[in-house]
């Protein structure tokens, strides 16, 4: 980065009241030190977005889970959620740099919404069909107007950070040729391109800061993947209290789906409450930490939304509709419920833990999975459990202040 641009002061604050941008801006690095750095308003949009095809992807997972189709579920699943989850990260680590708020950032920003709807749009034809054109467009638009804003960054920069944003453009674009590549190849060789296409993907921001990093905000930084957390697990939520809803309507067997939203709900409130439980910013202090902080959380948001999925399977079984057994059932939940625990806790949790309270959510991630043997009950005992540990939790740190 040149003297020039370290020391250019930002046009704005991106606080709530910045509404009315200038035409254009100079896309100059955004300090690390910056007070009062919060997520804009197009910022929210862009994850309200965003998490409409999230919502896809986990009815379409839930379904083939219930349909017994759990192959074919999960590789849709994974597939479909990391083109989601790449896009929005690549977004929000670039916004934390450089977001100048003018008319073509905004515009750009709008085009990579309008590209995670087609993707959002091609999701049920992905899991059942296998047909990835529309999601691969789709992925190619967000990503292409995310060159865009990098050729920017590198229009305003010198030196190493004008290399920076070049090799970031240079490596994005190469990649989307790839994939245009991979829609013209057989469907049996494509299972072996897909996961090279993905490994190209993750290794361009590594590969772009290896000799100079962006100028991310550790707290604008931490703010927008808990915004993220918490509008996926609102996703869970909804989801579930949907098929409840449903499963009423049709069979009004209200009595069997108490069992299953009652400890649905305890987990998706004990979700919330650990993963808030300590501010996180302060542990992500050089790029190390936070790229393993930053790419851990595709397992975050990936099981958040998949416990959603899970519920809505639950309640098919609870209703005798899911083609599966009950303890495949309570495995949809409690599987990915265990994910969620241990991986908050790898990636934030335990660095504000010591004593017993270093070992509760490991601990908590086996007793859940041990749930998954309790059958029609096992979601409740899931719920019970993971409440449980937040309770525990709560006494542990109250002894220790």
């Amino acid at each position: 980065m040149s003297s020039e641009s370290a020391a250019a002061p930002h046009p704005h604050h991106a606080g709530p009241h910045h509404v009315d941008p200038r035409p254009v801006r100079r896309m100059v690095p955004r300090s690390r030190d910056e007070p009062h750095r919060v997520a804009t308003p197009l910022e929210l949009f862009f994850d309200l977005c965003f998490v409409v095809a999230v919502g896809q992807a986990g009815r379409e997972l839930a379904h083939d889970l219930a349909e017994g189709h759990w192959g074919d579920g999960l590789t849709g699943y994974l597939f479909a959620f990391f083109a989601i989850w790449w896009a929005w990260m690549n977004f929000t680590w670039f916004a934390s740099a450089y977001d100048c708020d003018d008319v073509p950032y905004r515009v750009t920003t709008l085009v990579q919404i309008a590209g995670v709807l087609i993707l959002a749009a091609g999701v049920p034809r992905l899991f059942a069909d296998q047909d990835i054109l529309l999601s691969v467009v789709g992925y190619v638009v967000m990503r292409l107007a995310m060159v865009t804003q990098w050729l920017r960054a590198a229009a305003a920069e010198e030196g190493p950070a004008r290399g920076v944003a070049l090799r970031y453009a240079a490596g994005i674009t190469l990649c989307q040729i790839g994939w245009g590549v991979v829609l013209a190849l057989p469907h049996d060789v494509r299972a072996v391109v897909i996961p090279i296409g993905i490994l190209a993907e993750l290794s361009v921001p590594v590969v772009a800061e290896l000799r100079m990093q962006t100028t991310w905000h550790p707290h604008h930084i931490a703010e927008r993947y808990g915004l993220f957390t918490l509008i996926v697990l609102g996703e869970t939520v909804a989801a579930a209290t949907v098929a409840v809803q449903s499963a009423v309507d049709e069979h009004e067997g209200l009595v069997r789906l108490l069992p299953v939203a009652a400890g649905g709900l305890l987990i998706c409130f004990s979700a919330w409450w650990i993963y808030f439980a300590r501010p996180v910013h302060d542990h992500l202090r050089s790029n190390r930490q936070a790229f393993l902080w930053g790419y851990g959380h595709y397992l975050v948001f990936g099981s958040a939304a998949a416990i959603g999925s899970g519920l809505e399977v639950a309640v098919e079984s609870a209703v005798h509709e899911a083609h599966v057994s009950a303890t495949a059932a309570t495995a949809t939940v409690t599987v990915p419920t265990a994910l969620y625990l241990i991986t908050v806790w790898a990636l934030h949790a335990r660095h504000a833990k010591t004593g017993a309270a270093q070992v509760l959510l490991p601990a908590g991630s086996v007793a859940v999975l041990a749930c998954t043997a309790a059958g029609e009950s096992g979601v409740l005992a899931a719920g019970l459990v993971t409440a449980a540990t937040v309770a525990v939790g709560v006494l542990l740190h109250a002894r220790e202040r």
